[in-house]
């Protein structure tokens, strides 16, 4: 049964930026199920999927009470769209977490071609006579002790509807029957999971080797998962903060996602004619159209800022409150940062942002995403970073790009 929505005064840019995360999640959820074949993941799918149907109907209604005249309704229209596109982007992330639950069909050996560093995803109810009850995030610090990250926090309410925490943090307390989504590596999920829970954690039981191709087709997927959620993330930041330099780098992912999905097809048929049943791969063709539509939908939500048309000014004062920021920066021959990596750097310390993504330029354009302590910067580079405004500006200089910083 569909619940109830009734209009509420919300903030719009509060609304929005649930809706960011929640479809963030929503792809991280997706695919994770798929790579480790989890029925319960792929069912966290379907419940958030609802609660973005809920988050859809209140941003309309919420828009709909701000068009009082023809010149709002034209600097609205955009952030319509960008409900739209949310919607797209949830309905690709369930399909892809049908072809778990309705069995269309992925080959067993997928696990095996998945990398030992990759993370896995599990998801756990915590038991009442749980340690971590009635504690904080922080204070159980879990992601120090045991690198394992809380992605996301799902409970029942008093009513019985769900609610979420899609970016718990510190402070986030946990209670008896939480259902946590925990991201880490299979020693330390161990210990969490058997913490959480007071049973033993089963490891996923080994799967024979994969063919070449079908090794090829998992990296693929995860790269595809990486690559979606940076599009979805740099989408609404590019339209949160009326970046047009960000909104140019969601179309860049677009094109790239494009291109691994048309390999990763080859790859498929390509692995078709050395298993025993070719209908066992059925679902990774699935799986490549509804990574084609996410990538679309992220597009789509940047569309305005490209075509260059201005913000409504409900949301361009939300967005005056927030002293966060995206920028897109291309490094300089002759910047500070350049031949160093980002560990030498230190530039979550020296300037306050966090780069999410490197674009390198060259006959073929990679992208490294989630980039680490050993990664180079090199001139040429095309950083995309998150933090303050202030910090950005810092960054700016360091590149040797001050123009780039159009937020």
């Amino acid at each position: 049964m569909e619940p109830d929505v009734a209009y509420e005064p919300v903030s719009v840019k509060d609304v929005l930026s649930e809706m960011k995360d929640t479809a963030e999640l929503l792809i991280d959820l997706s695919y994770s199920a798929v790579l480790s074949g989890s029925d319960e993941v792929a069912q966290e799918v379907l419940a958030l999927e609802e609660r973005m149907d809920v988050l859809q109907l209140q941003a309309r209604m919420s828009l709909l009470m701000a068009a009082r005249s023809p010149e709002d309704a034209e600097q609205l229209a955009p952030v319509l769209g960008v409900v739209g596109a949310a919607e797209k982007i949830a309905d690709a992330a369930g399909d892809i977490a049908k072809v778990v639950l309705e069995d269309i069909g992925l080959p067993d050996a997928m696990r095996a071609a998945i990398p030992e560093a990759t993370e896995a995803l599990v998801r756990v109810v915590v038991d009442a006579d749980s340690e971590y009850v009635g504690r904080t995030l922080g204070g159980i610090n879990m992601e120090t002790e045991n690198g394992v990250r809380v992605i996301a926090v799902r409970r029942a309410s008093q009513t019985g509807k769900r609610a979420w925490i899609t970016n718990p943090d510190k402070d986030t307390e946990i209670t008896a029957g939480d259902v946590l989504l925990l991201r880490g590596l299979d020693e330390g999920l161990e210990t969490v999971y058997e913490t959480a829970t007071g049973e033993p954690y089963e490891l996923p039981a080994p799967a024979d080797q994969p063919i070449e191709d079908l090794e090829r087709a998992v990296d693929s997927i995860v790269t595809m998962k990486d690559m979606s959620e940076l599009a979805v993330d740099l989408a609404y930041g590019s339209m949160l903060f009326n970046s047009e330099g960000v909104a140019e780098e969601v179309a860049e992912l677009e094109a790239e996602v494009d291109a691994l999905k048309s390999r990763f097809e080859a790859w498929t048929l390509q692995a078709a004619s050395r298993v025993e049943d070719p209908v066992e791969l059925r679902g990774l063709v699935h799986l490549a159209s509804a990574t084609e539509v996410i990538s679309d939908a992220a597009l789509e939500i940047s569309e305005g800022v490209l075509r260059g048309l201005d913000a409504h000014p409900v949301v361009a004062a939300a967005v005056e409150e927030s002293d966060e920021v995206i920028v897109r920066l291309t490094v300089d021959a002759d910047a500070e940062i350049a031949g160093h990596t980002l560990g030498e750097l230190e530039l979550g310390t020296e300037t306050g942002m966090r780069v999410i993504a490197i674009r390198r330029p060259g006959d073929e354009t990679s992208w490294v995403i989630s980039p680490d302590a050993s990664t180079d910067i090199a001139a040429g580079d095309v950083l995309v970073a998150k933090g303050t405004r202030a910090g950005g500006e810092r960054l700016s200089a360091l590149a040797g790009d001050p123009l780039a910083f159009d937020t």
